[in-house]
């Protein structure tokens, strides 16, 4: 007979999903492409009927890149982790933009949460380390996550490590 009480080493008791920032969403970028496309109507009209034609196809052209610009960080901001700590385990999952992902697999006990800090910015940098690898985490937060990120972890770590 088995205690119900008792918990389970195996399962985590911190989880984090770190996930990079994005100031303008959906809505915005909707709002934002119609003003440089109405800019882009209203600009290319006028210098249309001056004969100024290959002024049009330029305008067109920068409104072109500023969207593929965005579709690119949007596609960037697809990136995340997945950190977990139990009693037994630290797990680290990274997924790229493109899907590919990467697992990672601590001992709590010998495994080292190193964090690199700059006098005006904060931290700069989070790897964790052990068994003769290093693993760089949370490098697309900004300095504000990554010191919340680095708080709590850093605990989760030390409670699995005094078991």
């Amino acid at each position: 007979m088995s205690e119900t009480n008792a918990r389970d080493p195996d399962e985590p008791f911190f989880r984090a999903l770190l996930t990079p920032h994005r100031s303008l969403g959906r809505t915005g970028f909707m709002v934002l492409m119609g003003a440089l496309l109405a800019g882009w109507a209203f600009t290319g009209v006028i210098f249309l009927s001056k004969g100024a034609w290959p002024v049009f196809g330029f305008f067109g052209l920068d409104v072109l890149l500023v969207y593929i610009a965005f579709r690119a960080n949007y596609r960037a901001a697809r990136a995340r982790e997945v950190v977990s700590v139990s009693r037994t385990a630290l797990d680290i999952l990274q997924v790229a933009p493109s899907g590919k992902t990467r697992e990672h697999h601590f001992n709590p006990f010998w495994a080292r949460f190193s964090v690199a800090r700059h006098d005006e910015i904060g931290i700069t940098s989070m790897t964790v380390e052990g068994q003769g690898k290093q693993v760089a985490i949370g490098t697309f937060l900004n300095p504000d996550d990554r010191d919340s990120f680095a708080k709590a972890f850093g605990s989760a770590l030390a409670t699995a490590k005094a078991g």
